[in-house]
């Protein structure tokens, strides 16, 4: 895949920059944060209004640590292509890390706005509420993805958790059992169904 994207390198401008830009992406996902950037780099330069190519670019400086700028390339792609879902969420990724969680908390309104069913989204915000320690909102969202989910035992032991916060025991029990039923090598929930059988 490299080298055949490499070959449209010394196309014209669009070519090159949607070249550029799977470059970019191939590197970030081989971890190859170097070379991602510098691909991200010439995929802006040959094409400055390709969200693709700004929300890798986001992506590599989020990569660094520098979470306030990769917002500004996130919002940038938005401003190109406001129904870009990878930005979309990649922003309230930064926001997140940046502590903004009430701009966070929007942007993935907004994400499930256009994907409903999105797991990722779904536990984001399931994640902000928990942060904003609201449980009541964060078991709902929760809720809502173990019906796209149903299988997966993280998010059921955190309904588990967060129903044992509420005091709850007997949901609390019914979601750790099935996180257990998934997954039972999980020490955490077989320590709190332990602690359980013992009361």
């Amino acid at each position: 895949a490299l080298e055949t994207l490499k070959m449209f390198e010394k196309k014209d401008s669009r070519v090159k920059s949607a070249a550029a830009t799977n470059l970019s992406f191939l590197y970030y996902l081989g971890n190859e944060l170097e070379q991602a950037t510098n691909y991200a780099d010439l995929a802006v330069n040959s094409d400055r209004y390709n969200p693709a190519a700004l929300t890798n670019k986001g992506n590599t400086v989020f990569a660094n640590g520098d979470y306030e700028k990769a917002a500004e390339f996130y919002k940038e792609a938005l401003r190109n292509d406001s129904l870009c879902t990878e930005a979309l969420y990649n922003l309230g990724l930064a926001y997140k890390k940046l502590n903004r969680i009430d701009e966070a908390l929007d942007s993935f309104l907004k994400l499930h706005a256009i994907l409903p069913n999105s797991a990722q989204v779904l536990y984001q915000l399931a994640s902000i509420y928990q942060i904003m320690e609201d449980p009541n909102q964060a078991i709902e969202w929760l809720l809502q993805l173990i019906s796209v989910v149903p299988t997966d035992p993280h998010v059921l032991s955190k309904l588990g958790n967060l129903y044992d916060t509420e005091g709850d025991k007997s949901q609390a029990f019914h979601y750790y059992c099935e996180s257990y039923r998934y997954f039972p090598s999980n020490i955490e929930v077989i320590e709190w169904l332990g602690a359980y059988y013992i009361d």
